[in-house]
């Protein structure tokens, strides 16, 4: 299982790494396509992959860190660091609204002229190409390995992907109609689509921090394994899930009856324990036992 948790760990980062590398890139396309056309929206554009660089480099480091072993002052690991990750690409992605917003208003009450539209065009459509392909792959690795931070960076290169679409029909719009003022407005709705974004990594990262419960799907898993073992001597109770990164937890009470040896409820208890685990990849479950006709005097996790 450890051996299985650290290649994932290295597929994460390895992702990231390529992130790092294509952002780089296509802020150089956008930046030379901004400089060619003078283009505020392509500017928008630009400064959103330049966000991209700076949330995949938090991400790379909140995943070396979530890697790191319990320890004294961190007995239960360091997995809740993507989360942090998740929240400052979020930050990121407001701040950069803001300005855009405010380059853009700038530009609204005083118009100028867009240049070289068909360079800017087709260099914004090479590092959407870019983006988008990274985007696909990165956000089916962060399912398999439930990687928050993975996650945020390809929602991000995803809004980065639609942003420079729209940008492009919009500097298209510009071509055929000489109404410069519409490329100050599409550069205003950049802004807000990414700012919805960004508002929506900040509640995940939140959500993950304040210990929510596991999916629907998987507490649907854990109950139909505990309902397997199911009996009229035994019962479970007291259920509580959370996530915690990329690891999942249970707690629960398994009841049976008070004249079973200690050796037959701690097998029943192993076994009940490894069904969930192997159930769910990556669950870590603990479960007290207690006599059928017995409740523990604290019921909260």
């Amino acid at each position: 299982m450890e051996v299985l948790t650290t290649m994932r760990r290295m597929q994460v980062k390895s992702y990231l790494k390529l992130s790092i590398a294509v952002a780089v890139v296509t802020i150089a396309l956008k930046t030379a396509a901004w400089w060619w056309t003078d283009s505020i929206s392509l500017a928008a554009d630009a400064m959103e992959s330049l966000v991209n660089l700076a949330g995949a480099m938090f991400a790379l480091a909140m995943v070396t860190i979530a890697a790191r072993p319990p320890d004294a002052d961190h007995p239960f690991g360091h997995h809740k660091a993507e989360y942090f990750s998740s929240g400052f690409e979020g930050v990121l992605i407001l701040a950069a609204a803001i300005g855009i917003v405010w380059t853009a208003v700038l530009r609204l009450l005083h118009p100028q002229p867009v240049e070289s539209i068909e360079v800017g065009v087709a260099l914004a459509v090479i590092s959407s190409a870019l983006n988008g392909g990274l985007a696909f792959a990165m956000m089916r690795k962060a399912r398999e390995h439930r990687s928050v931070a993975l996650e945020a960076d390809a929602r991000h290169l995803y809004t980065d992907v639609w942003t420079s679409v729209g940008v492009v029909a919009g500097l298209i719009g510009v071509a055929l109609t000489g109404w410069q003022w519409l490329d100050p407005l599409l550069a205003l709705l950049v802004a807000a689509n990414i700012m919805r974004e960004g508002v929506h990594l900040i509640w995940r990262s939140s959500a993950g921090l304040m210990d929510e419960a596991l999916d629907a799907e998987s507490q649907h898993t854990i109950e139909t394994v505990l309902a397997r073992f199911a009996h009229p001597s035994r019962r479970f109770d007291h259920i509580f899930t959370r996530s915690a990164g990329q690891r999942r937890y249970v707690d629960l009470h398994m009841h049976m009856p008070a004249n079973c040896s200690l050796g037959e409820a701690a097998a029943m208890r192993g076994a009940v324990e490894q069904a969930l685990m192997d159930a769910l990849p990556g669950l870590r479950a603990s479960i007290q036992l207690l006599p059928t006709d017995r409740e523990a005097a604290e019921v909260s996790p």
